[in-house]
């Protein structure tokens, strides 16, 4: 059985809700057209997996799904698209080998959960100096909140500022305004943003940014792809020690294929993206997202078992973590949601209790499910 998000005949029958953080639920849709085109894609008798990425028909797949990912965040014809490998783990690497280049060798980052944490450490061993500009973290590993930029300790002479715009373990998403991102610029500086884990969840003005960067597997596609946007005068500033395969102007001067691209998470990130603008867009993305989240949100602040510690206004939309007050019930829970077709509701071993990842292929049918669940474990256990 392969599991889905929505009933259907045939083999995706017996749907699970999959609420699983990564590798993150895709459209059935998706699923279905992946299945119907394996073996044969578009009539050459082979699978795409199987065809020369240099090729015209494999040319024409990345081209398109280029194309579709720059129409649904409309990018601005002054960045470049590159489709990586490696995911952001990976691109906390390349991003200092390729923004290190000149005479601004220290790197700033605002943390505000794991992932940042782990994207400063990274940075550290290639800049000069890498502060820690804030911190939310509240002494015992808990973020709650985003620091926002008046309490941000800006070093005088940053190449640039790491920011991580949705934490995907502790549940914290912010987005900056234009006013902190021409603040920044006008330092000398740029805002470099790791948003893995809720791109194409809503419209975002891409020119904010001096790079976007993620892994594909949470909200575009399968795992094996990295995505980066990059402005085109951040091109030129690599390391001299930069690897060959990660230097952004070779990969953009290239397109995207100075090695072997991983042609298969390609691909079905473009029927990713197809099905987006058939669902209306990052507009109407954002619609049904932020309906989503309510929807679990006030379950939870209307409950007398379930919480959620994220300040309000720094909540995120595609990942709720909660708690129960009585733990002693967690391991109940968990059995009982799975076997009630709810998957993958187990929290981060980092910070424990549960979590929803809601990512835009999640319908509101799903989120429903949960709550009725929740409710009704409540109304039995608690």
């Amino acid at each position: 059985v392969i599991t889905g998000v929505q009933v259907s005949e045939g083999p995706f029958m017996n749907p699970v809700f999959n609420f699983a953080a990564v590798p993150a639920v895709l459209p059935l849709t998706v699923l279905q057209n992946m299945q119907e085109e394996l073996l044969d894609f578009k009539g050459t008798g082979t699978s795409v997996m199987e065809m020369s990425h240099r090729g015209a028909v494999y040319t024409e797949v990345i081209t398109r799904t280029r194309e579709t990912f720059r129409r649904l965040l409309n990018i601005p014809d002054n960045y470049q698209v590159l489709f990586m490998q490696g995911g952001a783990i990976g691109q906390n690497a390349i991003i200092p080998l390729n923004l290190l280049g000149g005479a601004r060798k220290t790197v700033d980052t605002v943390i505000a959960g794991a992932w940042s944490v782990k994207t400063q450490k990274e940075a550290a061993r290639y800049a000069d100096t890498a502060p820690i500009i804030a911190n939310s973290d509240d002494g015992e590993g808990r973020f709650t909140y985003y620091p926002e930029f008046d309490t941000w300790q800006r070093s005088t002479e940053s190449a640039y500022i790491n920011i991580c715009t949705n934490e995907t373990i502790h549940g914290v998403e912010w987005y900056p305004s234009a006013d902190v991102s021409a603040a920044v610029e006008a330092s000398g500086s740029t805002l470099v943003a790791d948003m893995s884990s809720h791109i194409l969840s809503r419209p975002i003005d891409v020119s904010q940014y001096g790079v976007i960067y993620g892994g594909a597997q949470k909200n575009i596609g399968p795992a094996g792809v990295t995505f980066v946007i990059v402005r085109n005068d951040l091109l030129d500033q690599q390391h001299a020690l930069c690897p060959s395969a990660f230097n952004w102007r070779l990969v953009a001067d290239n397109d995207s294929m100075y090695n072997t691209p991983p042609t298969l998470s390609i691909y079905i990130a473009g029927l990713v993206f197809e099905w987006l603008e058939a669902q209306g867009g990052t507009a109407a993305m954002a619609t049904i997202n932020d309906a989503k989240a309510a929807l679990l949100y006030d379950a939870i602040d209307n409950s007398s078992l379930y919480r959620n510690d994220v300040q309000k206004p720094y909540r995120s939309c595609m990942n709720v973590p909660f708690f129960l007050n009585d733990e002693s019930l967690n391991a109940k829970f968990l059995e009982q949601s799975a076997n009630a077709g709810l998957a993958a509701l187990k929290g981060h071993k980092m910070v424990g209790g549960m979590r929803a990842s809601i990512y835009n292929a999640m319908p509101i049918e799903g989120v429903r499910a949960l709550v009725a669940f929740m409710q009704e474990f409540e109304r039995v256990n608690y």
